[in-house]
């Protein structure tokens, strides 16, 4: 990538903000908006005096424009179990009139666009691990379609720029990436595990915690992010850690990380809730020479301290 201006939708989530970190090292302009339904001023509280960044509140499903850009990434919306499940008709809205609008900006501007998808795509899998290639078991009315089909609606509406407008779009698949700045009570399961082990309470497994997922560094998953954006690949890539581990496992690594002498226990499993979860990143190493280098222990200890600072600063928040 040629230094340029960036625009990053959704730049004050999680992934977000970490893009724009990346970016900025790189020399890159940007411009990060977000309407903070989800996203977090906190996030970007370091680059107030960083001259070559610029935070707008905005909400992306009605029209903006911020001007020229050389880049597009659109990483707006929800992405937590628990805010999409309150913010329902925000996420389908964020992922068709969002995805519109941020492709509009990518066309009028002639800038290179990229929108970060999900493995929630694939659904509960019959395929494994899963590939680029693969439709996906998805229930379009489940408690989860709210993201699931915005999701893959977007990728449609991303193609279709590609087909019809010429726009030079990319698509990449997130798999359960983790690390500082998530929020304590996003409803994921390292949060989930981490906030419960650190305040000692018993760590909440659904089901016989057999179902496995797999878990990307968010460093990882941000170098995975620039590769593809430098790459001419059109098509989803898989941006992902294939070292597989059972919800069961991952509980008891982060206990052992957090020398909590918390509990595990069982409870229901939720509707639609994937049982197997593992990319196949074939495409990333031919295409982009990438692979994760962290490994789950190694993340989260790297996540601990921040982890540890968001449950002090939650108790004294409710003292």
């Amino acid at each position: 990538m040629n230094h340029g201006r960036a625009l990053v939708t959704g730049g004050a989530g999680f992934l977000g903000s970490h893009l724009c970190d990346a970016l900025l090292a790189e020399g890159y302009s940007v411009i990060a908006v977000d309407n903070l339904l989800t996203g977090r001023a906190a996030n970007l509280e370091h680059l107030k005096t960083e001259p070559q960044f610029e935070f707008r509140q905005l909400d992306i499903c009605d029209p903006f424009d911020c001007g020229k850009v050389d880049y597009v990434f659109h990483f707006a919306s929800p992405a937590s179990p628990v805010d999409y499940s309150i913010h329902g008709i925000a996420t389908l809205k964020v992922g068709s009139l969002g995805t519109f609008h941020a492709l509009e900006l990518a066309r009028q501007y002639s800038a290179k666009y990229l929108i970060s998808s999900t493995s929630e795509c694939y659904g509960d899998p019959l395929e494994h691990p899963q590939r680029e290639t693969y439709w996906g078991h998805v229930n379009p009315i489940g408690p989860r379609s709210v993201y699931d089909e915005s999701k893959r609606f977007s990728e449609a509406v991303t193609m279709a720029y590609f087909r019809y407008h010429k726009v030079d779009t990319r698509i990449v698949r997130i798999f359960n990436t983790y690390g500082p700045r998530m929020q304590l009570n996003d409803g994921r399961v390292i949060p989930n595990f981490m906030k419960q082990a650190l305040r000692g309470e018993d760590l909440t497994v659904y089901g016989d915690g057999s179902q496995t997922r797999s878990f990307c560094y968010v460093s990882d998953e941000i170098e995975g992010f620039l590769r593809l954006a430098k790459s001419s690949e059109h098509e989803p890539v898989n941006i992902g850690n294939p070292n597989e581990f059972t919800i069961l496992e991952c509980a008891r690594r982060v206990l052992a990380v957090t020398g909590s002498s918390s509990k595990i226990r069982h409870q229901a499993l939720p509707e639609d809730d994937p049982r197997q979860r593992r990319p196949d990143i074939s495409k990333a190493r031919k295409l982009l020479g990438w692979e994760p280098k962290i490994d789950l222990e190694n993340g989260l200890r790297m996540s601990l301290d921040y982890f540890r600072k968001a449950v002090a600063e939650e108790r004294v928040a409710r003292a």
